[in-house]
């Protein structure tokens, strides 16, 4: 099994679900607004059916931004998922192991997908067997980690706390 492939279709499925749930929210909103405007003349019930509408109006664009996202990551996948060699310098489509320590000196290591699309996004790994968390190149630890390579380490600030990354691995 091509874990990368795995990844992937998982990933798509997140954006499967989240643009169903807001085409039905939309759908929802929409349906609303029209009730509340057939059923009353009131000014309060037309402030009420214009909110209904911009809901839907938000809804649609999350659902279209969802749309043309998954479709980003269905090109870059057509086109072929690169491995690299554990001294290659990262790029997208790197799965990567990082080694977090904080302040205190604690430390987790987590695994990283580098993916034009879904930042923030967690899937699980087959079987339920761990998750990877998707950084995208604009995000801060995806512009630290496009084309550094095992080894480096650098700190990012996220919440309020600085952390110290070092890279373990790359595939």
């Amino acid at each position: 099994m091509d874990i990368k492939r795995y990844f992937i279709d998982e990933l798509k499925r997140v954006y499967q679900d989240r643009i169903a749930s807001a085409g039905r929210a939309e759908a929802d909103a929409a349906l609303e607004a029209e009730e509340i405007r057939t059923a009353s003349n009131r000014r309060e019930d037309a402030k009420s059916a214009d909110l209904q509408n911009r809901l839907a109006a938000g809804h649609r664009a999350r659902r279209e931004q969802w749309v043309e996202e998954v479709d980003k990551l269905i090109a870059f996948a057509e086109r072929g998922l690169p491995d690299f060699k554990p001294t290659a310098k990262i790029g997208l489509g790197a799965l990567v192991d990082v080694r977090i320590e904080d302040e205190l000196g604690e430390a987790e290591e987590r695994t990283l997908f580098v993916l034009p699309v879904g930042a923030g996004t967690e899937v699980s790994g087959p079987g339920g067997d761990g998750f990877v968390s998707v950084v995208t190149p604009i995000s801060p630890v995806g512009r630290s980690l496009v084309g550094a390579r095992v080894g480096d380490a650098f700190d990012i600030t996220i919440e309020g706390r600085e952390r110290y990354w070092t890279i373990e691995s790359v595939a």
